[in-house]
């Protein structure tokens, strides 16, 4: 494994795609504890490095110093990867081209939806409030189960994407699916 896969002091990101908004999360320095952030309106369209949603998210990770912004990527429990997994990946070069030199990973967000939603229902939300706040919800769930996976293995899990510097975004035939994604 490469040197940028070792777990190093610093403030992560996570991100949790959804098709009309992004929930966003933030660790302390030390990694020890996901917080909810902000929701992001989803801009239209494919996911590019210019769009209103993705610039935000890249002005959060340069504001906040992060060392690697996590983007949960959608699976059926089988392991498969769901029709919501597309627009992660292509979500996750976006950002990659974005907040480069960060390190974006694409990690398994199994269940961080549905563990959201119990949450926010054991707090006492109503149902219909939890459209405000579950996409946040979600990412924390998604950054938690990376900065433990982090403490228990002492490496960042997940994808590593990786995107062409050599390729302009703006270019014909560049854009947001021209990343590739490596596992680590």
């Amino acid at each position: 494994m490469a040197d940028g896969d070792a777990v190093v002091r610093g403030v992560r990101l996570a991100v949790d795609v959804g098709t009309v908004r992004v929930g966003v999360a933030s660790s302390d320095p030390d990694g020890l504890l996901a917080t909810p952030v902000e929701t992001v309106a989803r801009a239209s369209g494919k996911p590019r490095p210019g769009a209103a949603d993705v610039a935000r998210i890249a002005h959060e990770a340069r504001e906040r110093g992060a060392d690697v912004v996590y983007v949960g990527l959608p699976r059926h429990l089988s392991g498969a990867e769901g029709s919501s997994a597309g627009l992660a990946r292509a979500y996750a070069v976006a950002l990659a081209r974005a907040v480069g030199p960060v390190q974006v990973r694409l990690v398994d967000e199994r269940m961080s939806t549905v563990s959201a939603h119990h949450a926010l229902q054991a707090s006492g939300r109503s149902g219909r409030r939890h459209r405000q706040v579950v996409d946040q919800a979600a990412a924390v769930v998604i950054l938690q189960q990376a900065l433990d996976a982090e403490r228990s293995t002492g490496r960042r899990p997940g994808e590593r994407v990786e995107v062409d510097p050599g390729r302009d975004a703006a270019a014909p035939g560049g854009g947001a699916g021209d990343g590739t994604t490596t596992v680590e």
